[in-house]
This record gives structure tokens, C-alpha cells and sequence, in this order.
């Protein structure tokens, strides 16, 4: 059965954390996420999530460089205290990971090594804590201009190549329609690749229903796959957050 999870970095984004997450409770979703958790006052999330009976599906690791670069590689690693520590007190064990972006003087090649070499560094640490990373294309047509990943085959070659169960993609869909389209055959040809989904329609990035995107098919294909995690709503409303939550439970099919 789909599981939904809304972020709440982009839904109800107009009241105080506590409030958000009480609305997704109300809403009857099982779940949130966030992005940064170094700006969070995570005992409250924690406290809310508990009082909630949700659970925190996602949150970003918040690097401090980007792992494009080798010189980062340091800090990205050591940050990984602080990541465990996060996810400790949240009871998370998906973290999103972002490569940043590209350096126009060093080749592609180069930077794929770069990330790869970083992931397998840290690689048995998450695993070892029962931690699984997701590393996120992004499209750089609209969003996010200059980012190095954005397509699918090439973050797919980064997870073969780092080689543990403990990597894996996250697969935005919204990000993946723009950059390439073809999403159910890249969707099942990946599948076990894919640790983490995030979903949002073109154009406009609102809600499911509101754009070209055809969520019902695509949410059956994932349903239909056996996935298990969590699928998140990163998505700005149209108009009211709530009608727009309960439109895409409907479409889910949870509703």
C-alpha cells in the first residue's frame, strides 16, 4: 500500500513546525520529512512526532561542501556524527543526500569519482547504523541550474559503483519528468535501486493533479513494484494545503 509522508518544509511552510506537523496528523498521513535538520529544533519535532504518532520519513544530511569536490570530503564524513546523532532522536533512517554542484574547470569524470569516492567512505558507517542514504538528482533546466546530477542512468551508475546496500537514489519525480521524461520504464528498470521517492507535478511543482504528470498510473507501478518506504509530497499547494493533501490521498488511491 502507498504510504505518503508530506514535507513540511513546503506544506503548511506558514506555521510553526509543531502546527505543521500536527496538521499532517490530522490530514491522516503516517508521516512527514524535512530538509536540514541543522536549523531544527529536534527535540520539539521529536516531541510533536511522538505526541502525533507519526513518523519522520526523511531529512536532509545537511553536508558542508559538496562532494563533487575531494577537498570536502573530510568535513562530509565527520558531519556523519552529527547526521546519527539527528537520526537517533528522530527515529530516521533515510537520509537525503545532494552532490552539489558542478565545478566547470574539473571533468565530469573527475566528479563522479569524487562522489562515488565519498559515498563508499561513508558507506559502511550507515550501514553499520542501519542508515540508508539517498543521493538526489535534481533538474537543472528550471531548479536547479549548475547542480552536477540530474539524470537517471548516471546516478544509477554512481549506486552500482559505490556498491552497498546502504546507497541508494532518491527518485523525484517531479525532477526526473522535467529532465527526462520516461518515468514508469525508468522507475521499473531501477526499482531496487531506489531507497526514497518524492513526487510533485509539472509544471508549477503543486500537487498531483494539477499538471501533465499522471500520478495515478505512476503510483500504481510503484505500488504494484512492492515498495515499501515512504513516498514524499514535496509539493506547494495550489491553493488550500489541505484540499490539496486530501486530492492526492484520492489519487493514491487512499481516499
Amino acid at each position: 500500500m502507498i504510504r505518503l509522508s508530506a514535507c513540511i518544509e513546503m506544506i503548511y511552510r506558514e506555521l510553526p513546525i509543531e502546527e505543521r506537523i500536527a496538521r499532517v496528523a490530522a490530514m491522516g498521513l503516517p508521516a512527514f520529512e524535512f530538509w536540514s535538520w541543522t536549523n531544527k529544533d529536534l527535540p520539539a519535532i521529536a516531541r510533536a512526532k511522538a505526541e502525533h504518532r507519526l513518523e519522520v520519513s526523511s531529512f536532509a544530511y545537511g553536508s558542508p561542501g559538496a562532494i563533487v569536490d575531494p577537498q570536502n570530503h573530510q568535513a562530509f564524513l565527520q558531519h556523519f556524527d552529527g547526521v546519527l546523532a539527528a537520526a537517533d532522536t528522530l527515529d530516521c533512517r533515510t537520509v537525503i543526500v545532494t552532490v552539489g554542484q558542478q565545478l566547470p574547470a574539473v571533468a565530469r569524470e573527475e566528479q563522479h569519482a569524487a562522489i562515488v569516492g565519498a559515498l563508499q567512505a561513508l558507506a559502511p558507517r550507515a550501514q553499520q547504523n542501519g542508515i540508508t542514504i539517498v543521493v538526489e538528482p535534481l533538474n537543472v533546466l528550471i531548479n536547479h541550474k549548475g547542480y552536477y546530477l540530474s539524470t537517471s542512468e548516471e546516478s544509477f551508475q554512481i549506486i552500482d559503483e559505490v556498491g552497498s546496500p546502504a546507497i541508494t537514489v532518491l527518485f523525484d519525480v517531479y525532477h526526473q519528468q522535467i529532465t527526462e521524461g520516461n518515468l514508469i520504464n525508468n522507475i521499473t528498470a531501477y526499482f531496487k535501486k531506489i531507497g526514497h521517492f518524492h513526487i510533485a507535478d509539472n509544471p508549477g511543482r503543486n500537487e498531483p493533479g494539477t499538471g501533465e504528470i499522471n500520478y495515478g498510473n505512476v503510483l500504481k507501478v510503484i505500488d504494484a513494484l512492492g515498495y515499501a518506504g515512504y513516498i514524499g509530497l514535496e509539493y506547494r499547494p495550489k491553493g488550500d494545503a489541505d484540499t490539496a493533501l486530501q486530492q492526492t490521498k484520492v489519487i493514491a488511491g487512499l481516499a
